[in-house]
């Protein structure tokens, strides 16, 4: 599995960056993920308030 953020609904609010447990996801013009380091967990996916995170 695969991490996407959709670019469109990212407003870069940095909730996934404070939960992800992988430190995976940085925040730079948007919210990217780093697929070497994220465990696919899901955490991110469940707070991100724009729903712009899915697996």
């Amino acid at each position: 599995m695969a991490i996407k953020i959709d670019k469109d609904k990212c407003d870069a609010c940095g909730s996934c960056v404070e939960v992800c447990p992988v430190e995976a996801i940085a925040i730079n013009d948007k919210a990217t993920v780093n697929e070497d380091k994220c465990i696919d967990c899901g955490t991110c996916v469940d707070e991100c308030p724009n729903g712009a995170i899915e697996l």
